[in-house]
């Protein structure tokens, strides 16, 4: 905690990244923020006069990870990097335009984001810690939000592998793969109930300190630790049967 002084949050519109913006400036960070959302941003740094630089980029466009390049080039020492960018729909029906532009946000856009992340970080030389949001939904596949569910276990296995890649090169390197159950931002749907509903403050704290801690996985909170754990007992031939319901 005490040697994190300059930030890049990355999704810092809205939602779990707005709030990790939120604790890390009330510590007194630098802050670098993005989103595709100039106005959400500027609105926010207004309250850190002085603080905080905002930069427009969407993980989508095909200059993404030269343009991520750049930002971080201009932010001096980062010391760590939260990426909270991310889609997901309930997609029972399988519309094909809404999975694929699940995956091209949630797969190819975070991996512009992490390898580019991870490129600057090894070449700094200094200690840092990269983070990112994923989600409880890619331990077991599920099957009402199949591209979600499908993109966050991508996530997971990249931040496994950036993790040993990290070792194998001996980068002083912290990887934090983050992990909710339900968070009440404006990706869920609004018209559909939610067992174990988390507020996005309460999940930034815990994932802050999880980054703080240096903790390689952190499950958020201990109600979803305890369901992901029974998840993981279940066999796969009666995990495909099960009518779950509830998804993203």
């Amino acid at each position: 905690m005490d040697n994190i002084r300059n930030v890049v949050i990355i999704g810092a519109s809205s939602g779990i990244g707005r709030e990790i913006a939120d604790i890390y400036a009330r510590r007194g960070c630098t802050l670098h923020v993005c989103a595709r959302s100039i106005e959400r941003l500027e609105s926010f740094a207004a309250r850190y006069p002085g603080r905080i630089t905002v930069h427009p980029l969407d993980v989508d466009a095909p200059d993404a990870a030269d343009r991520f390049a750049g930002i971080l080039r201009t932010s001096d020492d980062v010391d760590a990097v939260v990426n909270c960018a991310g889609i997901g729909s309930y997609n029972p029906a399988l519309d094909c335009n809404t999975d694929i532009k699940t995956v091209r946000t949630d797969c190819l856009g975070f991996t512009a984001i992490a390898d580019t992340t991870f490129n600057y970080l090894a070449a700094s030389g200094r200690p840092a810690r990269f983070a990112a949001i994923s989600s409880i939904a890619g331990v077991r596949t599920l099957g009402m939000s199949l591209s979600y569910s499908a993109s966050k276990r991508f996530q997971n296995a990249y931040l496994e592998g950036l993790d040993q890649l990290r070792r194998i090169r001996k980068l002083p390197v912290a990887i934090t793969d983050i992990r909710p159950g339900f968070t009440a931002t404006p990706l869920l749907d609004s018209s559909r109930s939610y067992p174990m509903l988390m507020k996005p403050d309460h999940v930034a704290r815990l994932a802050v300190r999880a980054i703080d801690r240096k903790k390689r996985v952190a499950v958020i909170d201990w109600r979803y630790s305890l369901l992901v754990a029974f998840w993981r007992l279940i066999p796969r031939w009666l995990w495909v049967r099960l009518p779950i319901r509830f998804s993203i």
